[in-house]
Order: structure tokens, then sequence, then C-alpha cells
């Protein structure tokens, strides 16, 4: 492991977060260009501005959208 302090996790939640979703949006935003060199080409130039641009936005709507899901939700057990 890296060994990067637990009061850094909402970062690291972020990076991994964004990575993965644009990875995936961007995907699926290629997937029309034809052939296989293009669809690759096209996939990583989308995939690294669309990691650059929801980076920051994960990294600042993360804490308050957990804050929101927890006043929307309950501990089980409790009434």
């Amino acid at each position: 492991m890296l060994g990067i302090p637990r009061r850094y996790s909402h970062f690291v939640f972020g990076v991994i977060q964004s990575g993965l979703t644009s990875l995936i949006a961007a995907g699926i935003a290629s997937f029309p260009a034809a052939g296989a060199l293009p669809f690759v080409q096209h996939w990583l130039a989308s995939w690294l501005i669309a990691w650059a641009a929801m980076l920051p936005v994960v990294l600042l709507a993360a804490p308050a959208i957990r804050s929101f899901s927890l006043r929307l939700t309950r501990e089980e057990g409790r009434v």
C-alpha cells in the first residue's frame, strides 16, 4: 500500500471515483469511432480531458454529497 494518511482518504476517493467515472463516460462517448486504433486514441484523449474536468468537481462535491446522504438516511436500529 502507499501508506497515505487516512485523513486524506477523501482525496484518494475523489481521484479514484473521478478517474473511473470519466474513463467509462469517455469510452461510451468514443464508441462511435470507427476502427480499433481511432477508438483507443479518441478514448484516451477524451478520458484525460474528462478526468481533468471531473477531478475538482468530485473533490469539491463529495463532502457535500456525503453530508446530504447522511441527512437523508438513518442508522439501522433507530426509529
